[in-house]
């Protein structure tokens, strides 16, 4: 199984990479987890599990412990958009633990390492540049 992580640092931008690594099974929304445990190239990182979703898209949810899905009563927030004053919608969400059904894991960045982000990943972490007519009406 192959996990798509995607890790947030401070400067707003965002590193992505595949893990195959079992050892982050188990593990909880909130929980710090050390780099070597995702790839190893991040030798000396700590990240801290932001977020994650499953293979049908669903996210998940703190509130909501273990893996199963569940149907959970939902306000404005994680998992539900609507802003809407007062508005409660019934929506499915999955638990707060990383299962074989994760697809995508969401990390930022609490302690770094010996390299930089942006020297492991050289082919990531640019700025995106404006589309062309944007630059013409500019």
């Amino acid at each position: 199984m192959v996990f798509k992580v995607n890790i947030a640092d401070k400067k707003g931008l965002t590193y992505h990479l595949d893990s195959n690594s079992e050892s982050i099974i188990g593990l909880k929304l909130g929980e710090i987890i050390k780099g070597e445990d995702v790839d190893s190239k991040l030798e000396g990182y700590e990240f801290e599990i932001k977020g994650m979703s499953d293979k049908a898209g669903f996210p998940s949810i703190e509130k909501v412990e273990g893996i199963l899905l569940k149907r959970a009563l939902l306000t404005y927030g994680k998992g539900m958009k609507d802003k809407r004053k007062g508005l409660r919608k019934r929506k499915t969400v999955r638990g707060n633990t990383i299962s074989v059904d994760s697809v995508q894991i969401n990390l930022t960045v609490k302690k770094h390492g010996k390299a930089s982000l942006h020297e492991l990943f050289p082919e990531q972490g640019k700025k995106k540049e404006k589309p062309a007519e944007e630059k013409a009406a500019e």
